[in-house]
């Protein structure tokens, strides 16, 4: 049986490859554990994750603070908006069902959109805030 992280990262994968608003922002289902060869932007990747025991009483919880990237370049800071725009509808409350395990809520908790270095590329960092259980 996967972990609760690791049930949860899969479930999230498989909703924004699925996600129609998602692919046509992003031109494809651009979304990876890791940046595509040769980084064809923009794109989508699941990067860090944070989990915490949230267990009371009997029940046993996990907090999972999620971290997702997405990256533009052609549309700059409106493309980057557009993308964090559609990661918030496909993921803010959605009914996911990770392996094993049940989604008590996922909801958004913040959004940073910047330029990097390169004055080129924006970078979008998208947090949500999940709880999970055992089923």
């Amino acid at each position: 049986m996967l972990t609760a992280p690791a049930a949860l990262r899969a479930a999230i994968y498989q909703a924004l490859v699925a996600d129609a608003g998602l692919v046509a922002a992003l031109g494809g289902a651009l979304v990876g554990y890791e940046p595509p060869p040769g980084a064809a932007f923009p794109y989508v990747t699941l990067g860090e994750a944070r989990i915490t025991d949230a267990s009371a009483d009997d029940a046993s919880l996990q907090e999972h603070q999620l971290t997702l990237h997405a990256w533009s370049r052609q549309g700059g800071h409106k493309e980057a908006h557009v993308i964090t725009g559609a990661l918030l509808q496909a993921l803010d409350d959605a009914p996911l069902r990770p392996a094993g395990h049940r989604l008590v809520n996922l909801r958004f908790a913040l959004a940073d959109i910047r330029r990097t270095g390169d004055g080129r590329t924006y970078h979008a960092l998208v947090r949500f805030r999940a709880v999970t259980e055992p089923n």
